[in-house]
């Protein structure tokens, strides 16, 4: 991949987003770092959008090992890069760059750490499943993409706006089997998943009582999945649960996309499970 770390060196490692004093990323990869006794320090970093250019100058010139790209620089940042990875290239946008000696590649974990996230918690096999995505955004084209490597029988896209959606399938329909809805035909989608992947943000804390479609349409014994993990478990995923459907929540794929970010750096495997209760233990906290 990239290389090993030797146990000698110090790894800079940060993420980058505006705003950023929410993010639960440094407690996660300062937990992964302590648990593979790595010195280092992950940091965060307030960057405006007007400071992106003059950021990533700094990630060359203070020597960071990598970082992480979060809203609303995703998309920006690769004008900056040296390098894109054909995943995040055909994603149209970047969460984790990693820097060789100044050379900065931009990777997309978001949606391989998702799919990692749903395979391990909730539905070890994908193919031939029908997979519902609710949301046509950066999010679900990330899940998309990486959904296709796993071979579903289908694979529908519900958004409000119907032209997003068939625009999104149209993009990739040459890989699979993919198609667009308008909201309008959530009931008859919803009826026939196998599978409900929410990728909006209807549901997140402050505003928990929201849900992105009504779960009565959603077939009994599915598996729901929602990307928010604050709360830990949403509206949807609570509704879900009382039509005996399988649930997983969010935490999941953020900590996965945190541990390939993590691999890229180090070449180690990721502590995962400590990663998981690093988060886990600072929502405790409050």
């Amino acid at each position: 991949m990239h290389g090993t770390v030797d146990g000698s060196s110090w790894l800079l490692l940060g993420v980058m987003g505006d705003p950023i004093a929410h993010s639960k990323s440094p407690v996660m990869h300062q937990a992964a770092l302590a648990e593979l006794g790595l010195q280092g320090a992950y940091v965060p970093l307030h960057i405006r959008p007007k400071g992106l250019a003059d950021a990533i100058s700094a990630v060359r010139s203070l020597h960071f090992r990598g970082v992480n790209v979060t809203i609303p620089h995703k998309v920006e940042v690769m004008k900056y890069l040296d390098e894109v990875d054909e995943g995040a290239a055909q994603i149209g946008a970047v969460n984790t760059i990693v820097n060789d000696n100044g050379r900065l590649k931009g990777y997309n974990t978001d949606g391989i750490g998702y799919v990692r996230s749903l395979k391990d918690e909730a539905c070890p096999d994908l193919s031939g499943k029908r997979i519902a995505v609710l949301g046509a955004g950066g999010a679900a084209r990330a899940i998309v993409y990486a959904l296709i490597a796993e071979q579903p029988a289908v694979i529908s896209i519900l958004n409000r706006t119907e032209a997003k959606a068939r625009e999104l399938a149209e993009e990739w329909s040459k890989l699979a089997d993919i198609r667009g809805f308008g909201e309008e035909a959530s009931c008859e989608v919803l009826a026939a998943a196998d599978v409900v992947i929410n990728t909006t943000s209807v549901g997140m804390h402050p505003n928990i009582g929201d849900v992105p479609v009504n779960p009565d349409f959603i077939r009994e014994g599915a598996v729901v999945s929602d990307l928010i993990y604050n709360p830990l478990k949403t509206s949807l995923l609570r509704e879900s649960e009382r039509r005996q459907c399988t649930v997983h929540g969010g935490l999941g794929m953020f900590v996965n996309q945190g541990a390939y970010a993590f691999e890229f750096w180090t070449g180690l495997d990721a502590p995962v499970t400590a990663m998981r209760e690093a988060v886990l233990n600072s929502f405790r906290s409050g």
